[in-house]
């Protein structure tokens, strides 16, 4: 992907931990969640994804890109993102974030029933 077709965004998932604390960052990421999924099947769908992405300042994207987010995120390959799969994406592509919060998502992941990855 050359440069010029790749998405810009700020990275306020740090700023958003240190403001609100762990657990209301969690709530915050759920909400987003709950915002973009298809309400009659309770996952982030592409449609779903398309249809609420302004929400989000992402109406500019192209269906590739939406795709793209879709499967970076989607663990279980049934083309669509459960909450944990949303929160996990989000956190994959904070860096900052994700070098603070490795120990805590793989502790939740752990709860969840999924194994870990060390």
């Amino acid at each position: 992907m050359d440069s010029k077709d790749c998405v810009d965004f700020e990275d306020l998932l740090p700023v958003m931990a240190e403001k609100l604390g762990g657990d209301a960052l969690i709530g915050e990421l759920c909400n987003g969640f709950r915002l973009l999924m298809d309400s009659d099947k309770g996952v982030i769908t592409f449609d779903s994804l398309r249809k609420n992405a302004a929400l989000f300042g992402l109406q500019d994207l192209s269906d590739d890109e939406l795709r793209g987010m879709i499967e970076e995120g989607d663990f279980d390959g049934d083309g669509a993102l459960n909450q944990m799969e949303f929160c996990v994406l989000m956190f994959r592509v904070s860096p900052e974030l994700m070098d603070e919060s490795r120990f805590l998502l793989e502790e939740a992941l752990h709860e969840e029933g999924f194994p870990c990855f060390y």
